[in-house]
């Protein structure tokens, strides 16, 4: 089982946005050190809940810091960027890290940063899946176009990609998916899927077992992509003391970084109980000691049959605390997972 770790570079509290900036790179580096298997790095626009607006910058960062471990964006929106705009960064990151780039991308939300980049909600609505075939295209031919009926949001001539990608026959691309329809965007494609903190693992395997469907009958394997799930993670001496520390932060960043969103489509934006959310997540998520992640994340691959998983570890707003986490998961947590395994 791999295990890495999911940041946001949330601004708890107390927190400037520098500090939560520099906790993330802190984290980063941590991760390496303590032999976990990757790092991918969320973007947001205009809101504390995550100060980072750019994760391929980011992760040229910490690519730049590092030596060996994975770096990963969880993810670009693509109703925000232009499809080969990423694709070129994808390749330049993939030349400089020596392979060690994966790009993650997503639909994104119906927020203002549409607005204001100018891609407009329309883009959002309709234009996933032609971005993310152009994204494709770019990476995988290393020449592009868009000038045919089949275009409605993009129109240029034939471009060749420079540089090409090193890797063949391209880097890692996976889809951020938490609905039926973006599921089969990626099945049909035969992408990966990145799937969200949110869901249980009944609600994994449904998403997963649809998944399946749709690559076998568009000619892929499904038993041969390697899906990554997402979880809350935070150790302590007890499960009790462990929830408790996310308990008395986690509430109010989120309150005050998720209230932040400005929605373009008509109706009330975001809601959720703060308290409530937390609640849901610690329920489903490893929290408590390391001997009890280690069996809760056995118990979920096996149910679910994803052996990679990304911990977000940020959930105490404390730097030192989410340190100790990550490097308690290296040390305690992933050699049991790789020692006796999960089937």
């Amino acid at each position: 089982m791999k295990l890495g770790v999911f940041l946001l570079a949330g601004q708890f509290p107390g927190l400037t946005e520098g500090e939560a900036l520099a906790g993330a790179v802190d984290t980063a580096c941590t991760a390496e050190q303590a032999g976990l298997d990757s790092v991918w790095i969320a973007e947001h626009h205009f809101i504390t809940y995550g100060v980072c607006p750019s994760a391929v910058a980011f992760a040229a960062n910490v690519l730049g810091r590092t030596s060996r471990i994975t770096i990963g964006t969880a993810v670009c929106m693509l109703s925000n960027r232009h499809p080969v705009a990423l694709a070129e960064e994808t390749a330049l990151l993939d030349h400089l890290s020596g392979g060690r780039f994966a790009l993650g991308v997503g639909r994104g939300g119906p927020w203002v940063d549409l607005e204001v980049f100018g891609t407009g909600l329309a883009r959002f609505e309709e234009g996933f899946e032609e971005s993310l075939d152009i994204l494709l295209a770019a990476l995988e031919h290393g020449r592009v176009a868009a000038d045919d009926k089949r275009s409605r949001f993009f129109r240029f001539r034939p471009v060749p990609l420079v540089p090409r990608p090193a890797t063949e026959p391209r880097p890692p691309v996976v889809v951020a998916a938490t609905t039926f329809p973006t599921v089969e965007r990626a099945a049909v494609r035969g992408l990966p899927l990145l799937l969200g903190v949110h869901a249980t693992d009944e609600d994994k395997r449904d998403l997963l077992t649809h998944y399946a469907r749709v690559a076998a009958q568009h000619g892929h394997d499904p038993d041969a992509v390697e899906h990554i799930g997402t979880a809350i993670c935070h150790i302590a001496s007890s499960r009790a003391d462990a929830q408790a520390e996310l308990r008395a932060a986690m509430p109010e960043w989120i309150r005050s970084g998720v209230g932040g969103y400005v929605p373009l489509s008509p109706g009330p934006g975001p809601v959720r109980d703060p308290r409530a959310y937390v609640e849901h997540l610690l329920a489903i998520h490893p929290v408590g000691t390391p001997e009890e992640c280690v069996a809760h994340l056995r118990a979920s691959a096996r149910s679910t049959g994803i052996g990679t998983v990304l911990l977000m570890v940020e959930g105490t707003g404390n730097p030192g605390r989410t340190r100790e986490t990550v490097l308690r998961l290296g040390a305690e947590v992933a050699p049991m997972l790789k020692i006796t395994g999960v089937r």
